[in-house]
Formats: structure tokens, sequence, C-alpha cells
């Protein structure tokens, strides 16, 4: 079974190298959301339509058929009792190791925050409501709740919904409700997919419209972010996850597979190597075979490597690194040993550097303070890391005097009159007794 990897080693001199690459690349893109000819896509329209006209009794519809679990609206928000009961039931180990990761997360999103700084021609304004997308799928995910909710709560929003699937025995799993009580937020929703994204920007009779969905999900979560980004502010398109590990001689085989298992075990995930170096691509890919034998899911971490993953062999380093801002990953390792830091300052596009031997993916994930709340897809291409300076907004402030108005007032006139705008040059005008009105 192991052999069929064999496959996702490809080199530069083999005639069908750029079309393979060319082929993964729009695997993973193709990854992060529907594509609009696809019924799920319609489907996504579909279920935000039928939230828009039927409200908490679409919810209820839908949580139904997706998540199979029949709720009534009065049971959608968890109890603040069940919250308090989950904190207090939470492993004290797990609970210290937790708060160390909010102080790393708060310290590090305080230091790089704008708002509240003064800055001439420019007001800033806290963006909130906020609803915050937890997944629940595969796995629960605690961290999500930190890596969002840290950087609005340093922004000072103060009105926080988090919403998240009834995977667990019909609700959320304790854990993710434990961070929520740790943090102050007591407005926890048993709802996830496209239709708690639909009732965050829309509202219904339970939930309350929000103006910001931030946080990861699967493709029927990013494409109902995407489809309500016209009534709603989002971060970027986040899901599903994706490595890009640049690599040469000097790097450790094992642990390159190891951070290749560790993203394609999000299942999907892409996992993607790019080296200078025929005699590491090799040795990975032996470590891919022996290490995915252990693993409980095998048979699906293999499929996820084919059709997610490359090692892939490059003529020189430079043309390695090209191809790594080609596809703007949303983490990006760099295990060149002494060269690592010289080649991350030729990263242009991705939504975290990863420095070193010993620092994976799994280090920014949980601890190093920046967001794991990530542009995936290639968006990093052009979005960013979420912060706290994803929950403020800023409005341009201009106020000219008398004098200064009439000092560029015909440079004003000149240019409205070139646009054929006469309206404009006769608001101009007539603060100086141009015209008569």
């Amino acid at each position: 079974m192991t052999n069929e990897l064999d496959k996702i080693l490809i080199s530069e001199n083999q005639p069908d190298f750029a079309y393979k690459l060319g082929q993964l690349r729009g695997s993973i893109l193709h990854g992060a959301t529907f594509d609009p000819n696809e019924d799920e896509f319609r489907n996504v329209s579909k279920i935000i339509w039928e939230v828009t006209k039927h409200g908490d009794d679409a919810l209820r519809k839908f949580t139904k058929d997706y998540d199979r679990v029949d709720i009534q609206p009065d049971q959608f928000q968890i109890p603040k009792e069940e919250l308090e009961k989950a904190h207090g039931a939470i492993d004290k180990q797990l609970l210290k190791s937790l708060r160390q990761a909010i102080e790393n997360v708060r310290k590090y999103q305080k230091e790089i925050f704008t708002g509240g700084k003064e800055h001439p021609g420019i007001k800033y304004k806290l963006i909130e409501p906020v609803g915050i997308c937890v997944p629940g799928a595969s796995a629960p995910l605690p961290s999500t709740v930190i890596m969002t909710a840290i950087p609005a709560q340093v922004a000072d929003v103060k009105e926080i919904a988090v919403v998240s699937p009834p995977r667990y025995k019909g609700s959320i799993h304790p854990t993710i409700l434990a961070v929520c009580y740790e943090l102050g937020i007591d407005e926890v929703y048993r709802i996830g997919g496209a239709q708690a994204i639909a009732a965050l920007a829309l509202g219904t009779e339970t939930i309350p419209k929000v103006n910001k969905i931030v946080g990861p999900g699967n493709k029927w979560v990013q494409t109902a972010k995407q489809q309500v980004s016209a009534l709603v502010g989002i971060d970027s398109i986040a899901g599903p996850s994706e490595v890009l590990i640049i690599a040469n001689e000097k790097a450790n085989p094992s642990w390159v597979a190891a951070d290749m298992l560790s993203q394609a075990e999000h299942n999907p995930g892409g996992a993607v190597v790019v080296t200078d170096s025929q005699e590491l691509a090799e040795k990975v890919l032996a470590e891919l075979r022996n290490m995915v034998k252990k693993l409980a899911r095998a048979k699906q971490a293999i499929k996820c490597l084919i059709e997610f993953g490359k090692i892939a062999v490059f003529e020189n380093m430079d043309d390695a690194i090209e191809c790594a801002n080609e596809f703007a990953p949303e983490h990006l390792e760099i295990q060149c040993g002494d060269q690592s830091r010289e080649i991350a300052d030729k990263i242009d596009n991705a939504g975290a550097i990863f420095i070193g031997d010993y620092s994976p993916v799994a280090v920014g994930d949980y601890w190093a303070g920046p967001s794991h709340t990530l542009p995936t897809g290639g968006n990093a291409m052009f979005s960013s890391a979420l912060t706290a300076n994803d929950f403020i907004k800023s409005t341009s402030i201009i106020e000219y005097d008398k004098k200064q108005l009439a000092d560029s007032a015909a440079d004003i006139i000149r240019l409205a009159e070139a646009e054929g705008l006469d309206a404009h040059a006769k608001s101009v005008k007539i603060r100086h007794g141009r015209i008569k009105v």
C-alpha cells in the first residue's frame, strides 16, 4: 500500500514536472472553497437563503440533516452552567498549559496592535459583535478559540459569539467549552457548517447578527464565508490546513516526513516539500512509507498525500524558493540548516514562516503567539494571519479651513471639471463666491 506514495516524488528533469506541480497547486487552491460550477457551491447558497427566510427553523433542519442532532432553538446556546461545569472538570495540567498559551498569544497580540494609537488623518473604531467559528469534525480544537478570541479581546471586543458543530454527544466538546469559560465567553452555540455562517451573517430569532466572522473550517464553512462577505466582514479563506517545507541536504528527513504527516492527518491537508537534493527527497519518501504504516488512519493519510502532496526536486534552491512563493502556503517551514534565515528573507507569500529545524508548525498552532488562523488555498498571496488589528476599522479624517480650501480650490475645480463633474466643482466655487446658486 505504501508503494503508492512513490508517485509523490517528482523531479525538475522530468518532462511533466511543471504540469504535475500545476495540478497540485490547483488541487490545493480548489481544496479551500467549492467552485461556483459545483453543486455544493449552489447548496451553500441554498442553505444561506433558507436561513434568511426561515431562521431558527432552518438551523434546526440543517443541524439534523448534516450533524444528525435534533435540537430545539432554545437549546442552540450552551447554558452558562455547562460552560462552568466543563471548566471545573478539565485536567489541571491541561488547564495550566492552556493558560500559558493564552498568555503567549495575548502578549504577542498586544505588541502588534495598532489601535488606540494617535495617527493624523485617521480614526480607528472597534468592530463588534464578532462571530468565531470553531471546527469540530475530526477533533476538538480548543486552540482555535484561543487563536481567534484573544486577538479580538486584545482589540477590546466584548461581544463575541462562538459557533461549533454538535459533534460530542449532541453538544460541543467540553475542552472547547472550558476554554470559552476561561476567556469569559458565554455566548456559545452548538451550530456548525454553512448554516452557522449564515446565522452569524444574517441573524435569526435566537442568534444575533455579527459584523465580522473569523475562524478556520472546511470547504462548506469557507465557501459560506466567501458568499456572505458582501454582508459581513471575514478574516480570510482559512482551511483546510497545508504546509510547504523548503529543505536542503542539511534537513533531517524524519522530521520533514513527520511534519508532512502532521498536516496530512487533517485529511484533507496539503503537504509539499521542495528541495534541491535528490538524496534528501528519497530519504523523506522512505521515512513517509515507514511512518504512515503506524498511523491509525494510514489509508486516509496516503490518499491525502497523493491528492494534496508532493516531494519536488529542483535543480537549484532559487527555483524551489520561486515555487514556494507561487504556492503562497498557509504554513511555510524552512529546514535548511544555517541557510534557513537567509532563505526566509526571500519568502514573500506565506501565512506564517517557521524558520529552522526546531520550529515545527505545531509551535505556531498552540504556543508561539501569532494566531494559527491563517489564509489557505493560495490566499496568502494577498491575505494575512488573523491579528488584533483585524477587529478595528479606520475612517479617514479631512478637515480644511477657509485658507486651505482657497489655496487648493483651483486645482480641485480643474480636476473635477476634467472628469465632467460640474457639481463637484461648484461645491468648491460656491464657498468663495465664484458662482451664485
